[in-house]
């Protein structure tokens, strides 16, 4: 296999393999990001976020998951300014905890989880452009679904099976489309907002009990879920324009730009529609298409049907950007001996790793065949305890282990941030239900089974001195 080209390496043999050109910058990097944060999730998972608490005060979880995505979003900024590549945790968590001995149990675990958690999170994307297709494809049945999820499946992988510099044009592109359409809910709910429906608290609404704490995880979790992808550019850090200043910026003006736009929706969407005539959203079929119920009560149902087409254009548009970003993950495991070699491959005229992305994007057509709660409760705990948790110890160490690395973005106020995330992450993981972290905790205890019976076979640590491939 052809190593990609490092920077500065100039021969003509190395010009003539296949390698991940430098062609994002600031631009697509923060459409790539913001692209995958907005999608569907804000459209999907209002009636699940009110459903958590049972009313309006459910956005205090938004709060909750803002804080935690600003803080962990500065761990993200400083690791991926100081080793920008393709992988982004994997390559983090491999040389913070020591790539030759516990970094290559945390990147092996990463991995491990992110081959389950990745696809979890593009097929929740599928299953909510399922979910709105309803709409308009009215007494749409159970094999309708599988197989439309299917078909935007594979429109996506052909999508991005292609050269990178085409990928950032087409980004920008479905960006622009998703910004028109949540510009479009926030003006909409701006014109036709009443306080007296978004304020409707139902009565002991702010009662501090356990059940209310409770509620705030799980709404919090919902909340931390839509603000995925404010790190997705990290993943193809081997593709960015001068990412040491890049990275940090595309995370924070997308993290800060999303928090408002969602904040908009929300209040657009509950000061129109009330919120008890779809939660909880079980027992309501019209919350799995809430918000062209909202342009329906306005509009009329021909509006709401044109609305229902941009509301497919956001969640295609985050499911792309997922799934370019996913695909480089296990490329970079692969390339460093981390996982099968058959997925470091680059496509030998496409500069692309095909064998990764073809992969990834299969087992996310498969995983959107289950339901959206389902998908998201599996998601957010496998990746909790590894990559979230693991990245916060990671910069520690790396502070202390190498005070001399350079580091183009530092995190302000460090370590609070740090810490602040960290103590986010617990109380997420601690609020989940208890299945769900048995389930989380199985998936980790399966993967350390995992790792030691690979390790014997290949002689690497802690059976042995061998060390993976850099």
């Amino acid at each position: 296999m052809s190593a990609p080209i490092r920077p500065g390496e100039n021969t003509k043999t190395s010009l003539e393999q296949p390698h991940l050109e430098r062609r994002f910058g600031l631009l697509p990097a923060t459409a790539l990001n913001m692209t995958n944060m907005l999608g569907a999730g804000p459209f999907i998972t209002i009636p699940l976020l009110m459903s958590a608490l049972g009313g309006p005060q459910a956005m205090l979880g938004w709060i909750v998951a803002l804080v935690i995505v600003i803080c962990d979003g500065m761990v993200w900024s400083e690791l991926g300014a100081a080793m920008p590549g393709s992988g982004g945790s994997f390559r983090y968590l491999r040389d913070a905890f020591g790539p030759a001995r516990f970094g290559r149990l945390m990147a092996f675990l990463f991995v491990w989880q992110f081959v389950l958690s990745g696809p979890l999170e593009i097929a929740s994307g599928y299953i909510g452009f399922a979910q709105y297709a309803s709409y308009i494809w009215k007494g749409l049945t159970r094999s309708g679904v599988i197989a439309l999820v299917t078909v935007v499946g594979i429109i996506n992988i052909a999508l991005l099976y292609r050269r990178i510099h085409s990928i950032a044009k087409i980004t920008i592109s479905l960006w622009v489309g998703t910004l028109i359409t949540v510009l479009a809910v926030i003006a909409t709910g701006a014109m036709h907002f009443n306080p007296r429906i978004a304020f409707d608290f139902p009565p002991g609404a702010f009662n501090l009990s356990v059940g209310f704490f409770l509620g705030l995880g799980a709404a919090s979790r919902i909340g931390v879920y839509d603000y995925l992808g404010y790190y997705d550019v990290c993943y193809i850090g081997d593709e960015v324009k001068d990412p040491g200043r890049v990275i940090p910026r595309s995370i924070l003006i997308s993290t800060i730009a999303v928090a408002i736009i969602y904040i908009g929706i929300n209040f657009s969407i509950i000061g129109v529609v009330p919120w008890r005539e779809f939660v909880p959203a079980a027992d309501h079929p019209a919350s799995n298409f809430i918000v062209s119920i909202f342009m329906q009560k306005i509009y009329g149902s021909g509006v709401a049907t044109v609305f229902t087409l941009l509301v497919l254009w956001t969640a295609f548009g985050s499911v792309f950007a997922l799934l370019l970003g996913y695909s480089r993950i296990p490329f970079a495991a692969a390339e460093s001996g981390y996982f099968f070699r058959a997925f470091g491959r680059l496509h030998p005229t496409k500069d692309f790793p095909y064998v990764s992305l073809l992969v990834l994007g299969a087992i996310s057509i498969v995983a959107g065949f289950f339901s959206l709660g389902t998908v998201i409760d599996a998601l957010i705990v496998t990746r909790i305890l590894v990559q979230f948790m693991g990245q916060v110890f990671g910069l520690m160490l790396l502070r202390r282990n190498a005070p001399d690395m350079p580091r183009p973005y530092r995190m302000w106020l460090y370590p609070l941030p740090g810490l602040v995330a960290l103590l986010g992450w617990i109380f997420l993981f601690a609020t989940t239900q208890f299945q769900v972290i048995l389930f989380g905790v199985g998936v980790l205890a399966l993967g350390c089974v995992a790792f030691l019976l690979w390790s014997w076979n290949t002689k690497g640590w802690p059976f042995g001195l061998a060390e993976a491939v850099s």
